[in-house]
């Protein structure tokens, strides 16, 4: 029970209350002084306890038993005292259950602790706040197709809304890792294979979720995703050029332009160097070339790798005063939990001399200045009350805007003989292992967040007029094909056929026990190809001779190419939000005409791998494929002797119900310097009777360079809807400064010479170009 006071006592109280704490009120409480006096006055109070507190991450659950959310006392003081930085929520427990166990935190750090440090209060949200009933979008490899930034920046500000609402501060992603090695199962977290795409979305994903007042922690610094055989955290090969041509600028793009808070370092190594050691990135680039000044944290349990996978200490017992001194100093400042807590090592480790206390201050000045400048010693508590949650989570809003984004991001990849849109009133049977009976979403869940949302069936249901049958065919994990004359007979007896199927990943609490998926963190995969009774369960549809459109939903890009020239129509929607069904019903039935694009480029085969658009000059010089005939004839070729180096679909591809065509491009100068601005502009006309959107593609081929470089690169696009019967001008301005390279000194040029610009609707698909000099 909360007692109260008149309102005229409790403002003199207040007031009273003001006067005498603004007296001896410390510098670092008064939020008119500048952030560094702040930090500096902050850190000269601090015991080396208290800044190794900062230095270390909590968890929730070391005082709230989150089975019935009883308070743990001595858990909490154990907690703030030594793991006061931080604290991971990510579980998966009622908001009210979560919004407490979180105020307690904080309360007891503002108003029991001798200098009152708010903490981070840390949860995962890529395409959702993880908390149940939480808005759920789809994945970002979802998001990427949609080539709309500001609806990705909406989402963000969506998650920051939820989050907010129960106390949650800061959220870890987005990702500006690339999806350039397709077997790794993380795939589906990633913004494609594009740094340019990526670093355009990621950017947007900061930006919406830091208006909302809740830090970002981009991810997973850096070259993370490319990881040999495509198994998480194994090493990833790569020179310098490659690092600061192809994975570094997305970071660059979301961290310094988009103002991110905070950084998360990873569990690889690249070029034989551990990522959560490497000075190179954390400090010399990060830090020195891009002026960065706030902090980077550790991945779960990584700093253990350095000892355990790495071999550069010894693990039996784990060394952690050698975890500390490769780390820390290299720039990596907080130490995630789930490993050893190397960092609690900290102060006997100054004390001794074994580390420096000026590292100590560096790290933990960088925490305090984010803290500083988001705002948290003002509003360290932003959770609402019980009653009004809903107000803010899983509101109308959200779950439209969720709607919206999942069918933007949906691919038409075929539609032969114009079958799709249907009609609704056409007999449909909807089959297949991811058409019903659960949510195909991809991970970073909650538990059991499959039971809820609208399925594929549900959606044409709704959407429907006229009849709608069911059948599962098959189980995604069985090769048992005891369900296919169920699924053929609705076929037969049927207008049109609807198959669901692709991969599957788990919640976050089954991803870790053990149960089957083949998508998600550490599940990884040496064929793209369907899984069990899923590619014979279309093949016994087709057989039918009932029209049959097949959707991939999917974590990644499928190899089954038969399927692109069998199916009548063929759809890829990557891991959908809780309004999947919904979205997909829009686009089958045509209330949305599709407009994704490919964010990742689809190969033929799983040994066609890399197959990125963006590939070094030389790449793929000489294809000459080779192919089995239907009828079993072996036709010979070169590279590859049966079967091709080039895509099945290129990235930046993608169909839909408008035709669109493309006039001359022009730019506002034909000649420009180094820090000038050139506008590519075109007009795109709509020459079908339906309204459409199309994603203008602005690519780049430098001519004649000093280094090997991409034979061409994506710089700029732009989506834009097109009434029926009319045209567009769409421009979209390039920044010269973004043609450089990294020379044979390794020093980034602009060099003088032409660059051609294309313009198209895919990688490959371009429609026209112009010659630009740099001079």
């Amino acid at each position: 029970m909360r007692c109260s006071l008149p309102l005229g006592v409790a403002s003199l109280v207040a007031a009273a209350l003001a006067i005498s704490s603004d007296a001896s009120a410390p510098l670092y409480k008064d939020s008119s002084a500048s952030i560094e006096d702040r930090v500096s006055d902050l850190l000269s109070r601090m015991t080396i306890e208290d800044k190794t507190a900062q230095l270390v991450q909590g968890d929730l659950r070391n005082w709230i038993d989150i089975s019935d959310g009883t308070l743990n006392q001595t858990g909490l003081e154990w907690s703030m005292k030594y793991r006061a930085g931080s604290y991971y929520v990510g579980v998966a427990i009622p908001w009210e259950m979560l919004s407490d166990g979180i105020k307690i935190g904080q309360d007891y750090l503002m108003q029991n602790t001798t200098l009152g440090i708010p903490a981070w209060v840390q949860s995962e949200g890529i395409h959702g706040f993880l908390i149940p009933n939480a808005t759920i979008f789809n994945s970002p490899i979802a998001h990427a197709c949609s080539f709309n930034p500001a609806l990705v920046e909406k989402m963000a500000a969506a998650i920051a809304q939820e989050a907010r609402a129960l106390g949650v501060n800061q959220i870890f992603g987005p990702l500006a890792d690339l999806a350039r090695e397709l077997r790794f199962g993380r795939v589906e977290e990633t913004f494609g294979e594009d740094g340019y795409l990526t670093g355009e979305l990621a950017h947007a994903y900061v930006k919406g979720l830091q208006s909302g007042n809740v830090s970002a922690m981009v991810k997973h610094f850096a070259a993370f995703a490319s990881p040999e055989q495509g198994i998480n955290t194994a090493p990833v090969h790569g020179g310098e050029r490659e690092l600061r041509t192809t994975y570094l600028p997305p970071f660059k793009r979301a961290i310094i332009d988009g103002g991110a808070f905070s950084i998360m370092s990873a569990y690889h190594s690249y070029d034989g160097i551990p990522a959560v050691a490497d000075k190179h990135t954390l400090t010399d680039i990060l830090r020195g070339e891009w002026g960065y000044k706030y902090f980077v944290m550790s991945d779960a349990g990584a700093t253990d790798r350095l000892c355990v996978n790495f071999k550069m200490c010894k693990s039996n017992p784990i060394d952690s005063e050698a975890i500390v001194n490769l780390a820390l100093p290299a720039g990596n400042d907080v130490e995630m939990g789930g490993g050893s807590y190397n960092f609690e090592k900290i102060p006997e480790m100054v004390e001794s001399g074994k580390l420096s206390i000026d590292v100590v201050d560096e790290a933990v000045s960088r925490q305090l200045r984010a803290k500083f400048e988001i705002g948290l010693f003002e509003n360290p508590f932003t959770g609402v009350s019980a009653e009004d949650q809903t107000k803010y989570i899983n509101t109308p809003e959200t779950v439209e805007l969720a709607r919206q984004l999942d069918a933007e991001s949906i691919v038409l990849l075929e539609n032969h003989n114009n079958i799709l849109p249907l009609k609704k009133n056409a007999n449909i049977a909807v089959i297949g292992p991811m058409a019903h009976g659960y949510m195909n979403y991809g991970d970073y869940v909650p538990h059991p967040a499959q039971t809820r949302g609208v399925t594929p069936l549900d959606g044409i249901t709704a959407a429907s007029t006229g009849k709608v049958t069911y059948a599962q065919g098959c189980e995604r994990w069985s090769n048992s094909e005891d369900g296919f004359s169920a699924a053929v007979s609705l076929a037969q007896a049927a207008d049109v056929a609807v198959v669901v199927v692709g991969t599957w990943t788990r919640d976050q609490d089954e991803l870790w026990a053990g149960l089957n998926a083949t998508t998600g963190e550490h599940v990884d995969v040496n064929s793209l190809s369907l899984v069990g009774a899923q590619a014979p369960l279309i093949r016994a549809l087709l057989a039918t001779g009932t029209p049959t459109v097949v959707v991939y939903s999917s974590g990644k890009p499928v190899t089954e190419p038969w399927i692109s020239s069998s199916a009548a129509a063929l759809l890829q929607q990557f891991y959908p939000s809780e309004q999947g069904g919904n979205a997909l019903a829009d686009v089958l039935f045509g209330d949305v005409n599709p407009s994704g694009k490919l964010s990742v480029s689809f190969p033929r085969d799983v040994a066609d791998t890399p197959v990125y658009y963006d590939y070094l000059n030389s790449a793929r010089a000489y294809p000459d494929p080779g192919y089995v005939q239907e009828n079993g004839t072996l036709v010979f070729g070169h590279a590859y002797v049966l079967g091709s180096p080039l895509p099945l679909y290129d990235f930046g591809y993608g169909m839909s119900y408008s035709k669109f065509t493309y006039g001359a491009v022009t730019l506002d100068k034909s000649t420009a310097g180094p820090w000038d601005t050139v506008r590519v502009s075109v007009d795109v006309t709509n020459e079908s009777e339906r309204d459409g959107a199309e994603v203008v593609q602005i690519y780049v081929e430098d001519t004649v360079t000093s280094v090997v470089v991409p034979n061409k690169q994506l710089r700029g696009f732009s989506k834009v809807l097109i009434k029926a019967g009319t045209t567009e001008k769409v421009s979209v301005d390039i920044n010269v400064a973004d043609l450089g390279l990294w020379n044979i000194n390794m020093k980034y040029v602009v060099e003088p010479g032409d660059f051609v610009i294309h313009v198209g609707s895919s990688s490959n698909d371009i429609r026209g170009n112009a010659t630009l000099t740099v001079v």
